[in-house]
């Protein structure tokens, strides 16, 4: 009988399925699928770290606050190799066509992007830019806080979709592999574990930018889990699709609370 995983192997799981940074995943089972989604946060808080460095580098050269933003939310969907962006079109696609669960998982599944993808793809990387465009013109710390807060946040929420409860809509692929590994106990955990440090990363900055970061993490997560609850009813489960999809919106709904108020 093989050894039970351990966090090394949950950590090698996350990035090595939620990344494209060389990480070679040496197990592939449901224990490792749960120490993997669970540590799905701190791989999104190498991404945002990336994204937000890249982003200051170009201020500090001189560049524009539009392009460090272009450039800010480039990072993540290069780290991704772009998956979580064609899984947001595709998952818009699904819905988008009102067929009968089957059929719409079909579409999916489908190489090409429909007209459902294409708008969604352009209003959430609009609205990305557009956010931290705003922020880093008001200050370089705040944008790069943003960037680290939103893609944290964005990998918190395939951990709460991949919680007990949540079903597969297919019996293969990536959704299939994590779907239901999360307990409860520990997809709540981790929210708030999320949440303290992106209040802590905001105190640095200001008791208001301090409420701002828990606030972009709790709408984030709410934000993909409306998302998720609609998939489910519509799918029958979750899918990759589905959760690049959740990671998107849960980016993009954090960017947008850091540039209000």
């Amino acid at each position: 009988m093989s050894k039970t995983p351990s966090w090394p192997d949950g950590l090698r799981f996350a990035f090595g399925t939620l990344t494209a940074l060389p990480v070679r995943v040496t197990r592939w089972d449901r224990e490792a699928a749960r120490r993997g989604m669970l540590s799905a946060p701190p791989a999104g808080l190498v991404v945002g770290a990336c994204a937000a460095a890249v982003g200051v580098l170009l201020l500090f050269l001189g560049a524009g606050a539009l392009l460090a933003a272009v450039a800010t939310a480039a990072v993540p969907a290069a780290l991704t190799r772009g998956l979580h962006l064609d899984g947001l079109a595709d998952t818009a696609d699904g819905l988008g066509s009102g067929k009968p669960a089957e059929d719409a998982l079909r579409i999916m599944k489908q190489s090409d992007i429909g007209p459902f993808g294409v708008l969604a793809l352009v209003f959430v990387l609009l609205a990305q830019v557009a956010a931290l465009a705003q922020l880093y013109g008001s200050s370089w710390a705040r944008g790069a806080l943003a960037a680290v807060v939103s893609a944290t946040a964005a990998r918190l929420a395939l951990t709460l979709a991949a919680r007990t409860g949540v079903p597969a809509a297919r019996p293969e692929g990536l959704g299939a592999a994590v779907a239901g590994v999360v307990p409860v106990g520990g997809a709540v955990a981790a929210g708030l574990a999320v949440t303290a440090a992106a209040a802590a990363g905001g105190a640095l900055l200001g008791a208001q930018d301090a409420v701002r970061a828990a606030l972009a993490v709790l709408v984030a997560a709410g934000a993909a889990e409306l998302l998720l609850r609609h998939c489910t009813r519509r799918f029958g489960g979750v899918t990759g699709d589905v959760f690049g999809g959740l990671a998107e919106t849960a980016a993009t709904a954090a960017l947008v609370v850091f540039c209000l108020g």
